[in-house]
């Protein structure tokens, strides 16, 4: 059985259009690779046929993993969200208490995560230790590099047009 799975509006739209393009181009794509590969004559020995055969066995395992995911989620709307305490769906102004500087992290669901826009999964070592804090709270995170301090400056809900 999947793990239950929390995830965003935006999150779940995401996978919603991911689920889709699946089954409805790769899954086309993968059945027409099939195809070719098989007239390419004797399928004993014919690597190509195996090849495309293989691949449309990994498509089908991601299609029907996605669908599993999407049985088992849960969706945090908009206006469920309580900037009072750190939670999925928020992003959080943070000093890097070390480095003093201000780091904004947005806190979503594991299958949101982007490293490169600071969205991180309320499952990483920072996420973990932000979730459930206030305006004011400092964190003690550990980190490759030893243990770094956060101070918690602002809460507010995630805007994906930021």
């Amino acid at each position: 059985m999947a793990k239950q799975m929390v995830v965003t509006e935006s999150g779940l739209q995401k996978l919603k259009e991911e689920l889709d393009y699946l089954k409805n181009v790769k899954r086309k794509e993968a059945a027409e690779n099939v195809g070719i590969a098989r007239s390419f004559g004797d399928l004993s020995e014919n690597s190509e046929y195996d090849e495309a055969k293989n691949e449309q066995a990994k498509l089908e395992s991601q299609i029907s993993e996605l669908e599993e995911t999407l049985a088992h989620i849960t969706v945090i709307n908009d206006h469920e969200i309580n900037t009072e305490t750190v939670s999925i769906g928020v992003s959080v102004l943070v000093l890097d208490m070390d480095y003093d500087e201000e780091v904004t992290y947005h806190l979503v669901g594991s299958r949101e995560v982007s490293p490169l826009d600071n969205k991180i999964s309320d499952q990483s070592p920072i996420g973990k230790a932000l979730i459930g804090t206030k305006v004011g709270d400092v964190v003690s995170v550990e980190v490759p590099d030893g243990i770094a301090k956060f101070k918690v400056l602002k809460i507010e809900k995630h805007d994906e047009e930021k």
